[in-house]
């Protein structure tokens, strides 16, 4: 019981807005579930979906010895919006990339851990692995799996990034929390392209995010024209029209600041911009991502007309 304070302790003091843990142990039904959605062809190009499925449904083949999973919300709600006439940025990415800065606290979250505990051993993920972060936030009771996907914290909404940190040493577990979508379908009527085909399934095939982002050096389907509701990268369309979005608050985060040209350009700065601003504009954004050559193929396919 006292690591377990200590640790969720340590979390807020990291700057981490929730933390959660459950018991380490595989993942029969979210294994059943991944297994579905990919032989359904929903991951599209994203052919790394189907690697390490053995690690993604058990955290003891990715930590020796896992007995918990830490996991750990990180707001990235801003305080500020784009402008709307211009091309779109899905709010996770108007500031620094999230994967160097969270990363950096897990690091240091395990060395403490390590200096107050004692030879704990463990690793900490951040989007970068086989690990189902959504499904260990749920069984951590940080939240329910909303009808759009994403992970729905009852006091706080969805607008968190989710790292979780294996670790070999025995914890207090917290329990599930219930499901509060209800009868609302608001995400299910408001997706663009039809991408949720069903409630808590999203094709990924079929998100703007996928297409905007995923899709690495190919065009974007002709048949996709005209439904992007103007997002050049990702989308948070779902997320925006969240009942429970309305609880959400702008973070604290020095690094996640928005970049001035994500708020600031207008659709002309976008189209103007060289290869070389655009390095040196977004060198530490999310925007890197989808490179020079991704963001061009965005601007154009979203300046076609159907």
């Amino acid at each position: 019981m006292n690591n377990t304070l200590y640790i969720k302790q340590l979390a807020a003091e990291l700057g981490f807005d929730h933390c959660g843990i459950a018991r380490a142990e595989q993942l029969d039904d979210d294994a059943r579930r991944l297994e579905r959605w990919l032989n359904k062809g929903m991951h599209g190009n994203m052919q790394y979906m189907e690697n390490h499925f053995d690690k993604r449904i058990d955290p003891r083949k990715l930590v020796e010895g896992a007995q918990s999973v830490i996991t750990l919300l990180f707001n990235y709600f801003p305080s500020e919006r784009q402008r709307p006439d211009a091309p779109q940025v899905s709010k996770y990415a108007y500031g620094q990339d999230y994967h160097e800065v969270i990363r950096a606290r897990l690091k240091t979250m395990l060395l403490r851990m390590q200096e107050h505990i004692g030879p704990v051993q463990g690793r900490g993920f951040v989007d970068s692995a086989p690990v189902l972060e959504r499904s260990w936030a749920r069984r951590s009771g940080l939240g329910w799996i909303g009808k759009n996907g994403n992970l729905i914290h009852k006091q706080a909404g969805s607008f968190f990034f989710i790292a979780t940190l294996i670790t070999d040493i025995p914890l207090e577990y917290d329990s599930p929390v219930g499901d509060y979508c209800g009868t609302c379908t608001r995400c299910l009527d408001a997706c663009p392209t039809g991408a949720l085909v069903s409630p808590g399934v999203v094709d990924g095939s079929r998100c703007i995010s996928y297409f905007t982002i995923e899709l690495k050096e190919q065009l974007i389907p002709d048949k996709m024209q005209g439904q992007f509701d103007g997002w050049m990268f990702g989308c948070d369309t779902c997320q925006d029209v969240c009942p429970w979005n309305r609880f959400s608050k702008a973070h604290s985060e020095a690094a996640f600041t928005p970049v001035p040209a994500i708020l600031n350009f207008s659709t002309q700065d976008w189209e103007d911009m060289t290869e070389e601003a655009f390095r040196e504009i977004f060198r530490h954004s999310p925007l890197k991502r989808s490179k020079y050559a991704g963001i061009r193929r965005n601007l154009q396919f979203l300046n076609t007309k159907p």
